[in-house]
């Protein structure tokens, strides 16, 4: 099934960062609180842009997300397979879009917080070895994420079986696990145009190219760490 790909195991119990409860026996979700204030990453991300982006579009995703999983949950228990199958595209959309926006909010730093300080240790070495350089990477992931049509995340991970740094795009809200189960976000950029439009109008290219002067690398070496100890 859809939900269990898309939402494992280890996502429920919190392995993803992602706010959880219980009710009546039903897993759901809610919006997290970001670590830092909406104006904290001006002047790369305007508070505008932030307080819209987390309250507004984050929101819609967790309320359309429980939404679908309590009528999966009455279709499962009802035995209606064709509700099943049609819930599974909203699962994915909605399910993606908050699981990729819990991930991006702690890719993102103030200045004053190591927000856009380089990486170092394993992570920096990875990236060097695998791209020759920072400034190449950041060149690659800004160039996909310009050529991506229509809405979007470009993607900085790992393949934790291969222990090998990969580059991926994403079509609307889904997350990096669709492009393979074993490939695990270090960073990811959303490149929807509501999280940049207000402030960039329609060059994505500045946006794609400011957004790394607030890059939580700090939060990358941690899972990179983590996966390829």
């Amino acid at each position: 099934m859809a939900l269990r790909t898309l939402v494992t195991r280890n996502a429920l119990r919190g392995g993803l960062g992602l706010c959880s409860q219980s009710v009546r026996g039903l897993q759901t979700f809610s919006l997290p609180d970001l670590p830092y204030d909406y104006g904290a990453l001006e002047p790369a991300i305007s508070a505008e842009i932030m307080q819209l982006h987390h309250q507004k579009h984050h929101q819609t995703y967790v309320t359309n997300f429980n939404k679908a999983l309590e009528q999966l949950d009455a279709a499962m228990a009802k035995g209606d397979v064709p509700t099943v199958v049609k819930l599974q595209s909203a699962i994915k959309f909605n399910g993606g879009g908050h699981i990729n926006h819990s991930i991006f909010w702690k890719n993102l730093a103030p200045v004053r917080e190591g927000g856009g300080e380089p990486p170092k240790g394993s992570l920096g070495w990875a990236i060097d070895t695998h791209y020759g350089s920072l400034e190449a990477l950041i060149q690659k992931m800004n160039a996909e994420g310009a050529a991506l049509q229509g809405s979007g995340w470009v993607w900085l991970g790992v393949d934790k079986d291969l222990k090998k740094l990969v580059v991926e795009t994403t079509a609307n809200q889904d997350p990096l696990v669709t492009k393979g189960p074993s490939l695990v976000p270090l960073l990811g950029i959303d490149v929807w145009e509501h999280a940049y439009y207000l402030q960039y109008k329609n060059v994505k290219p500045d946006y794609l190219k400011n957004i790394w002067k607030v890059m939580n690398w700090r939060f990358a070496s941690e899972v990179f760490e983590k996966e390829c100890p």
